[in-house]
């Protein structure tokens, strides 16, 4: 049976080996999650080096839980974040932009107590990184990207790759469409967010009751009020930004290389973001080293963590 209740967003802040704070950035407040790095009780030293992770569309911070742990382990200060309009965090009816977002990211790293970061995203937070790299060189140490190639790249494999353009472009061009979208992904207690998800891992990790666990915990966050609506706003942006000056000036930077330390990670059995697409655009991140993670689809990072956080600490160095 459906439920007519609209979940608070405070729902999202579960308990763990983490502490839940706000952190106002970029004129708004973003909920945050970190863990405690090892062998230390505090968390805003700032030698301690910072890894902050941000989550795709339709997901929040929950999905970076073991790298949370993992690399706290390992000694680095991990923090993952509801990206804006998302979980916890303030809904503001503007700013899903690609400028906006990569100002979220600075102004975070900076309200954090850090001159610099590595940021890790997956799909549409891993855009993020790309944008703040970019733009914000000064603040970005390296970047991590989980099944999200270089928005560039990923542009041209939907133009000129058919089976990327099929895999990719018809949910994208669902979400354009006014109040319907919302209306799906929110009805019946949020089911086309678990359908997505299942659509998108690998058979192995479907089967599991982390998998059941964590599509719950999704359908309780996507209604949240104004989240379903912010969440399609990033996707409309990129959608209309094509056509005006703003999208214009904003693929034009981003055709300029990145220059720090990228890692680009995809799962070997992702049917979404194909294999090809994240090779695309070497020569739009000349320090990029691609891994495939086995037995894993396009949540990698949920669905085998172990070698994802391996690599990441590989980058951090």
């Amino acid at each position: 049976m459906s439920s007519n209740t609209h979940p608070d967003p405070s729902t999202v802040r579960y308990d763990g080996p983490w502490t839940h704070r706000d952190v106002h950035a970029n004129g708004i407040r973003f909920h945050v999650v970190e863990a405690v790095p090892a062998g230390t009780t505090v968390y805003a030293d700032p030698d301690t080096p910072l890894v902050v992770l941000l989550h795709g569309f339709g997901d929040f911070w929950w999905t970076w839980r073991h790298q949370l742990t993992g690399l706290a382990a390992r000694g680095y200060r991990a923090v993952a974040v509801d990206l804006r309009g998302y979980g916890d965090s303030d809904k503001p009816p503007r700013g899903y932009d690609g400028w906006t977002l990569a100002g979220d990211v600075a102004g975070l790293i900076r309200a954090l107590g850090h001159t610099e970061a590595t940021l890790v995203g997956h799909a549409e937070g891993g855009l993020v990184c790309w944008a703040t790299a970019v733009l914000h060189p000064r603040v970005v140490r390296s970047i991590a990207l989980i099944s999200s190639p270089h928005p560039v790249a990923l542009k041209r494999a939907v133009l000129r790759d058919r089976r990327q353009r099929s895999a990719w472009l018809p949910s994208f061009l669902n979400c354009q469409l006014p109040r319907l979208p919302e209306h799906r992904l929110t009805r019946d207690d949020g089911i086309a967010i678990e359908l997505m998800l299942r659509a998108r891992v690998g058979e192995r990790w479907s089967a599991t009751q982390e998998f059941t666990d964590t599509a719950r915990r999704m359908r309780t966050a996507i209604r949240i009020p104004g989240a379903a609506h912010c969440a399609l706003e990033y996707q409309r942006w990129a959608f209309r930004s094509q056509w005006r000056p703003d999208g214009r000036r904003f693929m034009a930077a981003m055709s300029e290389p990145v220059r720090v330390p990228t890692l680009a990670m995809y799962g070997d059995q992702d049917r979404y973001i194909l294999a090809n697409t994240v090779r695309r655009g070497q020569q739009l991140a000349p320090e990029r080293r691609v891994v495939a993670i086995p037995d894993a689809g396009h949540y990698a990072h949920q669905e085998n963590p172990e070698p994802v956080t391996a690599e990441i600490a590989k980058l951090l160095g």
